[in-house]
């Protein structure tokens, strides 16, 4: 399984390697406070948002990431970031997450195409034999998502996570297997031309 920095591109979106020379861009768009609602950590000034991005390339650097900045195409501007995370070499296996878009793009395809190039590239280029995600037991916009292209739910692990506020979190898992990736591509690939 390679983790080298790849460009994944598609109609909608072009996902490129993160940089920390992206902080700019992102900084433009990353402080609405929903964005951050449900995630462990909260971004709330520019200092916080470097140091997530160092954090973001250290795990990469170290082989356990690979991270993106998402550039939307209909908009002409990056919109967000994603990354693989738990890179798991010897296992094939690996987390989709650290997901977060601009609230003023959702909906338009943008995220459901990114999960799409993604899940295409971690099982057809790096042989994936597993591709996990998780949400905040509260998050069912991003439950919901999962559901949509066609994760299988697996269970909820309770008491797993301090939120910045002090509440607990239970960490919602899905997963797509490689057995299922061939049904689970038919199926985003029809979300992708409903958006069309």
């Amino acid at each position: 399984m390679s983790v080298a920095p790849v460009t994944l591109e598609g109609s909608l979106v072009r996902l490129e390697p993160l940089r920390i020379e992206h902080l700019p861009a992102l900084a433009a768009i990353a402080f609405h406070p929903e964005i951050w609602r449900w995630m462990p950590l909260h971004v709330e000034t520019e200092d916080d948002l470097r140091r997530w991005i160092e954090k973001a390339l250290a795990d990469a650097n170290a082989g356990r990431a690979m991270p993106w900045i998402t550039w939307s195409k209909r908009h002409n501007r990056y919109v967000g970031s994603t990354r693989f995370m738990d890179i798991d070499r010897a296992n094939r296996i690996l987390e989709l997450g650290s997901t977060w878009i601009d609230p003023e793009v959702q909906r338009t395809g943008i995220n459901a195409e990114a999960k799409y190039l993604q899940m295409t590239y971690a099982f057809e280029v790096m042989g994936a034999m597993r591709v996990g995600l998780k949400t905040h037991h509260l998050n069912l916009q991003s439950q919901n998502a999962m559901r949509a292209m066609g994760a299988t739910y697996e269970g909820t692990l309770r008491n797993s996570v301090i939120q910045p506020d002090g509440s607990i979190r239970h960490s919602v898992w899905f997963s797509v297997i490689s057995e299922e990736w061939p049904q689970v591509k038919a199926a985003m690939e029809g979300r992708l031309a409903r958006h069309a």
